[in-house]
């Protein structure tokens, strides 16, 4: 069995942590991802660990929100781990996090499991709330799999890419009132890491938290925080999938009252790919966050797949 620094056999619990793996090289020593990863597209065939105990297919926003309460308020879990499976695989290190258990199988549910296993097995549990932490987790991964020196070469090109956005946005004379939602029914406001990235990318937050976790707000609030831009990035949701949700979402009067909404300042955006999951794309979400607000400094670069004016005829 190989050293807790140079592990060989590594499953993924997150899929933010399965896409620092690969951006360190280490495709080939992943054994099984979660039923979430699907980047890069190298990881497709890989062995899905775990499923979703709640079936969401169709499910609108108030719905899933519904039976997600409901399962943690009966501490029943929402997701699934293949205990058999991982047996089989007897992965050397597992990367899990303690953060949500709405994001993830639960710590608890992994260290249990491990305690199965007949080799040693190392769990690391990412936990990062900022985007400085996350780029720290890129080191954490790199020093339990042996590409340290890879880890530092990627966490210095994240780090330049974040400076040179800061850099330019510092050098507005005016930032908008930018609210972030990461869910429409009921609305929540985005958390952790994502006020930060708005006001690294010249924007101040309306309604956010740096730091803290995204919390539900109420319609009322909302009005009277008056954001000049709102960024819809639902957790979990990609492009397509947001622009249908706030299609189908019932909006109150409140919402057709913000000036954002008035002026068509409305922006649905790939949450699952640059947002929600706290890999190396958060760096890709804060330069597309530049491009959205302040388009004359940012030309656009990023995929039309990344982001869309919303419609809201």
């Amino acid at each position: 069995m190989s050293g807790l620094g140079n592990a060989e056999r590594i499953c993924s619990l997150l899929p933010s942590a399965t896409e620092i793996v690969s951006a360190l090289g280490l495709t080939d020593r992943l054994v099984a991802v979660t039923h979430e990863c699907d980047f890069p597209p190298e990881v497709a065939d890989l062995p899905r660990i775990t499923s979703s105990a709640l079936d969401h297919t169709g499910s609108h926003s108030h719905q899933i929100h519904n039976h997600i309460s409901r399962a943690v308020h009966e501490g029943s879990s929402i997701y699934l781990l293949d205990q058999h499976l991982l047996e089989r695989l007897a992965p050397d290190l597992i990367l899990t996090q303690e953060l949500c258990d709405v994001c993830a199988v639960s710590y608890r549910t992994v260290s249990g499991a491990v305690r199965t296993l007949d080799g040693p097995c190392r769990v690391l549990s990412l936990e990062p709330t900022s985007v400085a932490e996350i780029i720290d987790t890129i080191e954490e991964v790199g020093g339990a799999t042996g590409r340290g020196q890879q880890a530092a070469a990627l966490r210095h090109q994240l780090e330049a890419r974040v400076e040179a956005v800061g850099r330019r946005c510092r050098e507005l004379e005016r930032r908008p009132r930018v609210l972030a939602l990461e869910w429409l029914d009921p609305p929540f406001v985005g958390g952790h890491w994502v006020p930060e990235m708005l006001a690294l990318a010249g924007a101040e937050d309306v309604m956010g938290r740096p730091g803290r976790p995204s919390r539900q707000v109420s319609w009322q609030e909302i009005e009277k925080s008056q954001p000049e831009v709102v960024v819809l990035m639902p957790c979990g949701f990609d492009l397509q999938r947001t622009l249908d949700e706030l299609a189908r979402t019932p909006l109150p009067d409140a919402w057709r009252q913000l000036q954002a909404v008035r002026e068509g300042r409305v922006f649905a955006v790939d949450g699952a790919s640059y947002f929600n999951r706290p890999g190396p794309r958060i760096v890709d979400g804060l330069e597309l966050l530049a491009e959205l607000l302040h388009p004359a400094l940012f030309p656009p670069r990023k995929p039309a797949s990344s982001a869309a004016r919303a419609s809201l005829s």
